[in-house]
């Protein structure tokens, strides 16, 4: 079921990949260059016209938001318990979805109200000075880090099919041995293929494939639990979480409640690409009114799902809670619906990919062609020929740098399996900068909020609690990091 599992997703977005879409798409600074560009194909700003909508927008944000992370959420309840759990998983949605608001409004410029790009063109367009380097070096560093922790979070969900079915073959106390490697290599493979999609404007319907499985295996983590409710199953719970003395001991309990916190609040944190999703936006209704009300519905959603499967996953297993309720093997049974579960975490993640990985290629590209506008390996397109799918246009610079990107990804979470670790930590430095601190400045900055007034005041005292919040996240992530490295074994298989 594995190998069919991978051959269907392959075969599925190969076919999306090479669609007539796609087949149509090419460089676009070049293209405007030579004129090729005309008539209505041409966007305000002289680029190949965008055509996204409320719908492929919220696609993009779900996408994003909701992360294989939404079946940890059970945990972080678990450490931080009904009250405070519930409390700062609402707190936190309220607070990304008006930071995200604000952030929508600065899109364009204020002088000329051209469009803006990506999220360093938006900072440098209202803060400007070294804070564009500090907005890229948070952006790009974070997105790195979740492209290597995806590969890594995948791989873990094709070894929990292997594993679900060694338990249900041999009993679930069996020892069942899987290696991950292989299946870090074969989402490499399909990603190398994926990231030749041109840009972010092409990635709708892969995004819109990774919101249902997203929709998929949140459904199930929350009915498997549900039905054990239903059964009689119910865990030890309390108003305050784990128990000091008995459930762990006092510095674990500070430790692990500071990184539930983070947990929480980085299950949220799509700004990272939120300009780059927005710039995919048609120009008619105006950008930020659509992207406003993607937002509304991503969060919303997100909200939706994370209180369902927090709440029924605590209720389920108490203060044994597991760090995931599918691949740390919460449930056993219905071996097959397991499967299932870890098969849509993966599709999802492989569609999750993209979406963060668009920014980096495109950063990369931009600064190549404008540092040699002249090189035919960089800025040409060429029409090739492809059997049974017909012409497709190749870019080699394309093909060759993201191609080298995906490899090195990879290899980087086959040497450091605990990356995980290290991403969590790379979110607690990027959440605060990236989702509040910069679209709260930006937002002064736009709407001329004088010093010291009622409103500037509530603005920049939610940016002190969000750092306060990022930093004691930041502590326990170094904290769980440490224990992943005295614990780490090379190449050593997930048992």
């Amino acid at each position: 079921m594995h190998r069919l599992y991978i051959d269907m997703s392959f075969t599925l977005h190969c076919l999306c990949f090479f669609s007539p879409l796609n087949m149509k798409s090419f460089d676009t600074s070049s293209a405007v260059e030579s004129g090729t560009v005309a008539g209505n194909n041409v966007d305000d700003d002289g680029g190949e016209k965008r055509t996204g909508t409320l719908m492929t927008a919220s696609a993009h944000i779900i996408t994003a938001v909701i992360g294989s992370g939404v079946l940890s959420l059970a945990w972080a309840i678990a450490q931080l318990g009904w009250v405070a759990g519930t409390v700062l998983l609402v707190s936190f949605a309220v607070v990304v979805n008006y930071t995200s608001r604000m952030l929508a409004d600065c899109y364009r410029s204020p002088d000329a109200g051209t469009r803006n790009n990506t999220y360093m063109d938006v900072v440098r367009a209202y803060l400007g000075g070294r804070k564009v380097q500090l907005c890229g070096l948070a952006q790009y560093g974070s997105l790195v880090g979740m492209t290597i922790g995806y590969t890594i979070t995948a791989s873990i969900s094709f070894v929990a099919i292997g594993k679900a079915n060694c338990f249900h073959d041999k009993g679930h106390g069996a020892k069942c041995s899987v290696s991950n490697y292989p299946a870090m290599a074969a989402f490499g493979i399909i990603q190398i293929v994926l990231s030749q999609i041109p840009n972010f404007h092409k990635l709708s319907f892969l995004s819109i494939i990774a919101a249902v499985m997203s929709f998929s295996y949140s459904s199930i983590g929350t009915g498997l639990a549900l039905a054990d409710l239903a059964s009689g199953k119910v865990g030890k719970t309390e108003l305050t979480g784990t128990v000091v003395g008995v459930d762990v001991t006092a510095s674990d309990k500070l430790w692990k409640s500071f990184q539930a916190a983070g947990n929480i609040a980085f299950s949220y944190a799509y700004s990272v690409v939120l300009v780059e999703i927005q710039d995919t936006l048609s120009s008619s209704p105006p950008e930020n009114i659509v992207m406003k009300k993607a937002s509304l519905v991503g969060v919303s959603t997100a909200t939706a799902f994370y209180i369902l499967c927090a709440c029924m996953g605590y209720a389920t297993f108490g203060s044994q809670a597991p760090g995931d309720l599918l691949t740390d093997f919460g449930f056993y049974e219905p071996y097959w619906l397991i499967d299932f579960a870890n098969a849509c975490i993966a599709v999802h993640l492989i569609g999750a990919y993209q979406v963060i990985a668009q920014p980096i290629f495109q950063f990369v590209e931009k600064k190549c062609n404008k540092a040699w506008p002249k090189s035919n390996f960089i800025t040409k397109e060429h029409s090739m020929n492809i059997p049974l799918l017909g012409k497709c246009r190749i870019n080699f610079f394309r093909l060759v740098w993201r191609t080298i990107y995906v490899i090195f990804s990879t290899v980087i979470a086959m040497i450091f399996p605990f990356f995980n670790a290290v991403l969590g930590l790379i979110g607690a430095v990027a959440f605060w900068p990236l989702t509040v601190y910069f679209p709260v400045e930006m937002h002064i900055s736009q709407k001329k909020i004088k010093k010291y007034t009622m409103r500037w005041i509530g603005l920049k005292l939610l940016v002190l609690v969000c750092l306060i919040v990022s930093l004691l996240a930041a502590v326990g992530s170094i904290v769980g990091l440490i224990s992943s490295v005295k614990a780490y074994k090379p190449f050593h298989n997930l048992d």
